[in-house]
C-alpha cells in the first residue's frame, strides 16, 4: 500500500492548476508543512522557497493537501476491498486511480460496497440474473425474451409467472442502473443545473415570530440559491417549522437516463424502459436528492464560514487605543452600571457600581463616585459597553465630563459582544477568581478599548456576534477556520512576550496551549524575558518551536534591539552585516533608518524577498500594522429607535457584514441594515467590497420601524453618483468618411519609417 502522505504527480499538477500556483512553490509548501512548519511562519519567513506565496494561498494548499491525502487513503481501502472480493479488473483499477473527486470515488465503489438485502438481491437468489443480463445487454440472442423469461418460472424458487420473472429481472437492472458511476454523475449535474429548492410550512407548525414567513411557500433554483437563504430554510426544518425538498421534472431525469442507456430497439426495450423508471423513482431520486442536499449544505456552510472569517479579521485587527488607563462601564438600568478600572498594561485596579438612571439622587451619587475614581487612577478614557442603557450611560458620562470641564478624557462606546461569555468562562475565573461576573465583564470592556485583539482571543469567536447562522454550520469546520483567522491576525501584529496572557500566546505560530502556559509560568518564576534566545529555557520549546515562534514574539527594551522587530533571529547576522557595511551598530541603524537607503544589496547573504522584509522592518521597527485609533461619535439626540427619523444622517460602526448587506450600530440598541443595493453607487457583487466590520461610516436613514425594531439605512445616498460612461456613437451617427480620408488613415497607420 502506498504512503497517503505522498501524492502522485497528477494530483500535484491538479492542485497547482486549480489554485493557480507554481509547481515549485506548491512542492516547497508541502515539504515545509510536512516538516512541521506553520502557515504564518512559511508565509513570512520562507518566501524564497515558496516564491512569495501569501497566507491565503498556503492555507488553500494545506486544505487541498488534506483533501487529497484523505482521498488517496480512501482509494487504497476501496481497491483492497474490491480486490478481496476478486472483482478488481485492470479497467476498474485505472478508473479508481484516475478519479480526483471523493463523490466519484464512492460512486465507483457503490456496486462493490457490502449492502443490505434488496429486491435485486432476492431476484438474484431466485436465479433471475441471466434474464436481467439479457435486458441490460440489449443484444439479440437465440432465445427471445418471452421464452427466456418463461424458462425462469420456478414455483419452488418463488417465481410463479412470467411477469414475476420479468419484474425480478427489472429489479436487478434498476439496481445496476442506480450503481452506474457515470449515470449518477450526470444526474447530480442535472439536479444542480435544473433542480429547484422548494420549502413549505409544516402542517400545524407554530412560528410565533414568523421568522420563516418568507419560506412558507418558497422556490429557488439549486444553482443560484445563496448561502443565507439555504441556511435559513435548513434552520426552519430543524425547528420543525418548514420542510424542503429538491424538485426536478421526472421527464428530464428519465430523458438523461434513457439517452445514456438505450442503444437500440428490441424485445427488451419495454422492460428496460420500465427498469429505468423504477431506478429513478425507487432508488436514484431519493439518493441523488440526498447527495445534492448534502452538497448544498457544504456549499452554504463554506460561504457562511467565509462571511464569518471576513468579519472576524477586521474586528480582530481593529485599531487599539493603546497603553492608556481605562475606566470600563458595563451599563445597566435597575441593577446599576458596573465599573472596572485597568492601568495602561491592562492590570485591574479598582471596581465600583453607580446608579445614574434610577433617580436624581442616583445621578448625584454616581457623579461623586466617578469623579473620585478618575482623580485617583489617572484615567485617560472611559469605555462604555453597547448593551442595555448604553446610550443613557454615554449621555451621563458626556454630561459629567462637560460639566466638570474635563477634556483630557474621552468616552467611547465599545462592542460588548461575547463579554458575558468571557466573564463566565474558565479563562476569566483563572484571571479573576475573586471577582463577580459583572466586574469581569467591565474589565473586558475596558481592555477591548486598549487592545481589541488581546481581549477578543479570550472569547469563543462564535460569541463575538459577527457570524451568519454560525450555529447551523459544520462546527468542526467553523472552529478550524476561525482559529486560522485568529492565528493569522495574532502573528501579523506580533505578541509582547513579557505582558501577553497565555490566551494570546497560544495563537503564536508553533506554540500550543500547554507551551503558552509554560511561558507564563517561567515569566512568573524568573521575571521578564530579556532576549528571544531565553525562550529556549522554557519547558516544551525546542529548536523547531523556537524557529516557528521567535519572529512573532516581541521584547521591548531587551538586550538585543532586534528582539522588538519582526526580523527573525536566523536573520540577525544579515542585519549585523548591513550595520558593518555602514560602519555603525545595529542599534544606531535602527535609530537612523535613513542609512538603509545606502545599502549595497549585492554584498548581502540573503534572498530578495527576505532582504526586502528585513529592510522594511528596520525602517519602522516594531510597528503595529493596525490602523490609527479613531473615536466614533453617535448623535447625542438619538438614543432610542423612536428618535430615529427618515432623512437623518448619522455616524455609526459596522458590526456585521452578510451576503445581503451590512448591519450598522447607530447607538440605539438595534443595528440598522444597509442592504447591498444601498451600499455603493457602483455595482458590487458582495457587501465586503464596500465595507468591513468595525469600520466607521456615515449613513442616511431610509426608514425606522420601532414596533418591529427594523431600521433601513443607506450609504449610497450620501455618495456622489457614479459617472456613467458616455455611449459610443453608432456608425450611423458618424459622418461618412471620404475615400481620400480612408486612404490617408491607412497611410498613416502603415507608414514606412
Amino acid at each position: 500500500m502506498s504512503d497517503p502522505r505522498t501524492l502522485s504527480p497528477e494530483i500535484l499538477l491538479h492542485i497547482a492548476q486549480t489554485l493557480n500556483v507554481p509547481m515549485r512553490g506548491l512542492v516547497a509548501v508541502i515539504e515545509l508543512l510536512d516538516e512541521g512548519g506553520t502557515v504564518p511562519f512559511i508565509a513570512r519567513y520562507r518566501k524564497e522557497a515558496t516564491g512569495n506565496l501569501d497566507e491565503v494561498q498556503i492555507r488553500d494548499i494545506e486544505e487541498k493537501l488534506a483533501y487529497f491525502r484523505d482521498l488517496v487513503a480512501r482509494r487504497e481501502t476501496i481497491l483492497a476491498s474490491i480486490a478481496e472480493q476478486g472483482k478488481l479488473t485492470d479497467e476498474l483499477k485505472i478508473r479508481i486511480q484516475a478519479t480526483l473527486d471523493k463523490s466519484e470515488l464512492e460512486d465507483l465503489y457503490l456496486p462493490y460496497r457490502p449492502k443490505r438485502r434488496t429486491k435485486a438481491t432476492i431476484a438474484r437468489e431466485k436465479g433471475l440474473e441471466p434474464l436481467a443480463s439479457y435486458i441490460w445487454a440489449q443484444q439479440t440472442a437465440e432465445l427471445p425474451l418471452e421464452a427466456l423469461a418463461a424458462s425462469m418460472v420456478d414455483a419452488e424458487k418463488g417465481v410463479a409467472t412470467v411477469e414475476e420473472a420479468l419484474e425480478g429481472a427489472r429489479h436487478i437492472v434498476a439496481e445496476t442502473i442506480s450503481e452506474e458511476a457515470d449515470l449518477r454523475k450526470a444526474l447530480r449535474h442535472l439536479v444542480f443545473e435544473e433542480g429547484v429548492v422548494i420549502s413549505r410550512k409544516m402542517t400545524d407548525a407554530v412560528d410565533e415570530q414568523e421568522k420563516f414567513k418568507m419560506y412558507y411557500d418558497y422556490r429557488e433554483p439549486v444553482k443560484t440559491i445563496p448561502s443565507h437563504r439555504m441556511l435559513a430554510i435548513r434552520r426552519g426544518e430543524n425547528e420543525n417549522i418548514l420542510y424542503f425538498l429538491i424538485e426536478l421534472e421526472a421527464a428530464r431525469a428519465l430523458g438523461v437516463l434513457q439517452s445514456h442507456i438505450l442503444r437500440q430497439q428490441g424485445d427488451w426495450t419495454p422492460q428496460l424502459v420500465l427498469a429505468i423508471e423504477d431506478a429513478w423513482q425507487r432508488l436514484l431520486n431519493s439518493s441523488i436528492q440526498g447527495e445534492v442536499r448534502f452538497e448544498l449544505k457544504k456549499r452554504s456552510d463554506t460561504e457562511a464560514i467565509q462571511v464569518f472569517r471576513d468579519n472576524l479579521h477586521p474586528l480582530l485587527l481593529a485599531p487599539p487605543a493603546g497603553p492608556i488607563s481605562v475606566l470600563g462601564i458595563d451599563p445597566g438600568l435597575r441593577t446599576g452600571c458596573k465599573i472596572a478600572i485597568v492601568d495602561e498594561t491592562g492590570k485591574f485596579l479598582a471596581q465600583d457600581v453607580i446608579y445614574p438612571h434610577t433617580s436624581k439622587n442616583g445621578v448625584e451619587g454616581a457623579t461623586r463616585t466617578l469623579e473620585a475614581l478618575l482623580r485617583q487612577h489617572n484615567v485617560r478614557a472611559i469605555a462604555i459597553g453597547n448593551g442595555t442603557a448604553s446610550r443613557e450611560t454615554d449621555a451621563f458620562v458626556r454630561d459629567f465630563l462637560r460639566e466638570k470641564k474635563i477634556d483630557s478624557i474621552f468616552p467611547v462606546t465599545v462592542s460588548e459582544s461575547g463579554a458575558s461569555v468571557y466573564s463566565a468562562s474558565d479563562v476569566a475565573r483563572q484571571e479573576f477568581p475573586d471577582l463577580d461576573l459583572t466586574v469581569r465583564g467591565a474589565i473586558s470592556i475596558a481592555r477591548r478599548l486598549q487592545d481589541p485583539l488581546s481581549e477578543l482571543v479570550k472569547v469563543d469567536p462564535k460569541s463575538i456576534g459577527v457570524g451568519q447562522y454560525q450555529h447551523d454550520v459544520d462546527q468542526r469546520q467553523l472552529q478550524q477556520s476561525l482559529e486560522s483567522v485568529i492565528e493569522s491576525c495574532v502573528n501579523r501584529v506580533g505578541v509582547d512576550l513579557n505582558t501577553s496572557s497565555w490566551t494570546l500566546l497560544r495563537y503564536v505560530a508553533g506554540i500550543s496551549e500547554r507551551t503558552a502556559l509554560n511561558i507564563v509560568s517561567y515569566r512568573n518564576e524568573h521575571g521578564r524575558f530579556h532576549s528571544r534566545t531565553q525562550l529556549k529555557e522554557v519547558t516544551g520549546i525546542g529548536p523547531k518551536t523556537f524557529e516557528q515562534a521567535a519572529g512573532f514574539l516581541r521584547i521591548r527594551d531587551g538586550e538585543n534591539p532586534l528582539d522588538v522587530t519582526a526580523v527573525h533571529p536566523e536573520s540577525y547576522p544579515v542585519v549585523e552585516q548591513i550595520a558593518a557595511s555602514m560602519q555603525t551598530s545595529v542599534q544606531a541603524l535602527i535609530k537612523s533608518p535613513q542609512l538603509l537607503e545606502k545599502v549595497d544589496r549585492s554584498q548581502l547573504s540573503a534572498g530578495t524577498y527576505t532582504l526586502n522584509d528585513i529592510l522594511e522592518e528596520l525602517r519602522k521597527p516594531g510597528r503595529d500594522p493596525r490602523d490609527t485609533f479613531v473615536v466614533p461619535s453617535f448623535h447625542e439626540g438619538v438614543r432610542e429607535i423612536a428618535d430615529v427619523q427618515p432623512g437623518m444622517v448619522l455616524e455609526g460602526v459596522v458590526t456585521n457584514v452578510t451576503k445581503f448587506g451590512a448591519f450598522v450600530d447607530i447607538g440605539v440598541h438595534q443595528d440598522g441594515l444597509v442592504h447591498i443595493s444601498e451600499l455603493s453607487q457602483k455595482f458590487i457583487k458582495d457587501p465586503s467590497e464596500a465595507v468591513k466590520a468595525g469600520q466607521i461610516v456615515k449613513v442616511k436613514v431610509l426608514s425606522a420601524d420601532a414596533k418591529n425594531k427594523r431600521i433601513a439605512l443607506s450609504i449610497k445616498a450620501l455618495q456622489e453618483p457614479a459617472l456613467r460612461p458616455q455611449p459610443r456613437p453608432r456608425p450611423a451617427q458618424m459622418a461618412p468618411a471620404s475615400m481620400s480620408d480612408k486612404l490617408a488613415q491607412l497611410s498613416t497607420k502603415w507608414k514606412v519609417r
